[in-house]
């Protein structure tokens, strides 16, 4: 580790200080053939159009540079240049970073873009903070409910070894009774093998990746909530940027942007498609089991709240005012 550090500062500072071309280091803790990482090759490629090569981003997956809980520390030291996190597993940090993992609070693409519109400012002025410039921001496929066993309610999870990633999904284990281990996504297949976990939730597209397909049988399109990733850069590294090289930065993110929105919802449909054809069980819950996690969803909504104060209340006030909300 001690080797790597020191290797990516050197870069870092030689990036910073190259004249013809500058290098950029992004690291990013998901699989190459994920749709966000297909995503963010692109925003590199167009980078170094835009810059007519002056410009170069090095996108380093699955966690192969620095694993997924050191990027941001990473990307905030200046070890690195840009990085790519899930913010739901950095709400301890600051509670405004999980506000799209709360369940139940916007369940569909259109309420996501609202909520993520209410939050973006305050994230920007968070990150901005920690020397940290926000690029972009892509939702996940809706998280469902996986399992080993069939679920009519939450009490078939009591007692179930449940695989927790974020504070969300830890209270969430707390709320159901059952027994939270927390795993990362690269970590998912091997705690499946083990038996370490037999039920979690997330993505259609991350049950695709993780080939949990192989461990799990059922899927539950519960859609909890639309959690997203963030795409971000050092401030002083994108400060060192011409004025030019900075636009097409800022162009690229937008358009990277927007194609992942798009991305992310065709995905979705491709994935349980996946999943269904590799003989699990993708199914539609149960009203109970709908009305139950709904429960637990607005306690951790209250306790978020209570969490965030003033700034967090007014994110989810702007968010419910927002007018996609009166057609939902």
């Amino acid at each position: 580790m001690r080797i790597r550090t020191i290797a990516a500062t050197a870069a870092f500072v030689i990036a910073s200080t190259a004249g013809a071309q500058t290098k950029w280091d992004l690291a990013t803790p998901f699989v190459p053939s994920n749709f966000h990482v297909e995503n963010l090759t692109q925003f590199a490629a167009d980078v170094d159009k835009a810059t007519a090569g002056k410009l170069k981003i090095n996108i380093h997956a699955n966690s192969s540079l620095f694993k997924g809980n050191e990027i941001k520390r990473a990307v905030q030291g200046g070890q690195i240049q840009g990085g790519e996190i899930l913010m739901v597993a950095y709400e301890n940090e600051n509670p405004i970073l999980g506000v799209d993992g709360v369940p139940f609070l916007a369940t569909s693409y259109r309420h996501a873009r609202s909520l993520y519109q209410a939050q973006k400012p305050v994230l920007e002025k968070y990150l901005e903070k920690q020397g940290i410039v926000l690029l972009y921001s892509v939702p996940w496929p809706a998280s469902g409910l996986y399992s080993k066993k069939p679920v009519d309610s939450l009490a078939d999870m009591r007692r179930v070894k449940w695989r927790a990633y974020s504070p969300a999904t830890a209270r969430m284990g707390e709320l159901m009774g059952a027994q939270s281990v927390t795993i990362q996504a690269a970590e998912l297949s091997q705690a499946l093998a083990t038996g370490v976990v037999e039920a979690f939730m997330t993505s259609s597209q991350t049950g695709v990746d993780s080939r949990v397909y192989e461990q799990v049988k059922y899927f539950y399109d519960l859609r909890i909530a639309l959690p997203k990733n963030a795409v971000f850069v050092n401030a002083a590294a994108f400060n060192a940027l011409e004025k030019s090289q900075q636009d097409a930065v800022i162009a690229s993110a937008a358009a990277a942007e927007a194609r992942g929105w798009k991305l992310s919802q065709e995905w979705d449909e491709a994935s349980k498609k996946t999943l269904s054809e590799k003989q699990m069980f993708v199914a539609q819950p149960s009203t109970k089991l709908v009305s139950d996690f709904k429960q637990l969803g607005w306690t951790i909504l209250q306790e978020w709240q209570k969490k965030a104060g003033s700034e967090g209340e007014a994110v989810v006030q702007d968010y419910l005012k927002g007018p996609s909300l009166a057609k939902k």
